[in-house]
């Protein structure tokens, strides 16, 4: 990737809906060349999709928790299977393999404590192979979802 890639990337994270004339001439190329660049960084991998963030409160998903979830070590050979019903959950938003005394971190919403305690403890840990979670509520949002910062090696060449 060149910097041109990198700036359509910086643009795109900022607007996914920006038409293609408006991403050429942001960045001093021609329209067909702006086009083929995104398209490349398309195949490979680079740009996943494009998404509307929606604020969840504005859609009634008042409560964002993470939890800490560990698997039961002796069914531990069935993890892929405990990976696919955690990707069935919709209240599950996303999901990350870590390090330490958990072996997942998820980032649940649901309406209310209620729903979320429902969740929890009358699905989630009714899966085969959890064998415990940790929860943590969100009590106030102060950095939101945003773009990947792509100058962070820059800064560390500089520094």
């Amino acid at each position: 990737m060149d910097k041109i890639d990198i700036k359509i990337i910086e643009l795109l994270q900022q607007d996914g809906r920006m038409s293609n004339v408006e991403l050429s001439e942001r960045i001093h190329l021609s329209a067909p060349q702006c086009l083929r660049r995104v398209r490349m960084l398309e195949e490979q991998g680079v740009i996943r999709r494009y998404a509307a963030l929606v604020a969840p409160s504005s859609v009634g998903l008042e409560v964002t928790a993470y939890v800490a979830l560990s698997l039961d070590r002796a069914q531990f050979k069935q993890v892929r299977e405990v990976e696919q019903v955690i990707k069935a959950f919709t209240e599950i938003i996303e999901c990350h393999t870590i390090s330490g005394d958990f072996d997942y971190l998820l980032k649940v919403v649901a309406c209310d404590l209620k729903g979320l305690s429902h969740f929890l403890t009358d699905r989630l840990m009714q899966v085969p192979g959890v064998a415990g979670l940790r929860s943590m509520i969100c009590m106030e949002e102060v950095k939101p979802v945003s773009g990947l910062p792509l100058d962070l090696q820059a800064q560390l060449d500089k520094g």
